[in-house]
């Protein structure tokens, strides 16, 4: 079976999704490794600090925000966000959704910002590399163009952060907090929009 929305791409089982958000945790984490290893690459320093903790929330609170608004005003974002969000998050369970927060922001965090911003200098130019590559991660299909645009503007905001406060926490907590927030948004919304059989 096939899935309506692109019939190149077939449903993935709860299982499935749940080993590939896990196995591809694991290999970010080998990446930003070696590459730290191979390139000499100092980490971007990780405090855990009250006020950057709150820092972290406040930017995921900016981020879901603005997510909503541009998921409301931009037809064709919400149309590849909805057709990645069904991929991803139809078919897990409301306890998964915690992995969605932690996997991806733990591992993506620590190779984009930890790794790749200070390997390539902690200025302008790492930032927009950085985040462009983050954003192509992220594409699941040709028609997904609107998502990873939106998905490039978020690394290139957790990484401004990153430099700016010379922090890893800010962008851990802000990624965490708005996978896991907006996931359970949207399954919310799925959920509350599906009719009783």
């Amino acid at each position: 079976m096939t899935n309506p929305n692109n019939p190149e791409i077939e449903p993935l089982t709860r299982t499935q999704i749940l080993v590939a958000m896990g196995v591809t945790a694991v290999i970010l984490l080998i990446i930003a490794k070696i590459w730290q290893k191979l390139g000499s690459v100092s980490i971007l320093s990780l405090q855990v600090t009250f006020y950057d903790v709150l820092l972290g929330i406040g930017l995921a609170v900016g981020i879901i925000v603005a997510n909503n608004v541009v998921y409301r005003l931009w037809s064709a974002y919400r149309r590849s966000a909805d057709f990645y969000l069904e991929l991803v998050i139809k078919p897990l369970e409301w306890p998964d959704l915690i992995w969605i927060g932690l996997l991806p922001g733990l591992s993506e965090e620590l190779l984009f910002r930890g790794v790749i911003l200070p390997a390539l200098g902690l200025n302008w130019i790492a930032l927009i590399i950085s985040s462009l590559i983050f954003g192509v991660l992220h594409l699941s299909g040709s028609e997904q163009w609107p998502y990873v645009v939106w998905v490039t503007v978020v690394g290139f905001i957790l990484g401004y952060s990153a430099i700016v406060t010379g922090n890893l926490l800010v962008p851990i907590v802000a990624h965490i907090i708005t996978n896991w927030v907006s996931s359970c948004l949207w399954k919310a919304r799925r959920s509350v929009g599906a009719s009783p059989s």
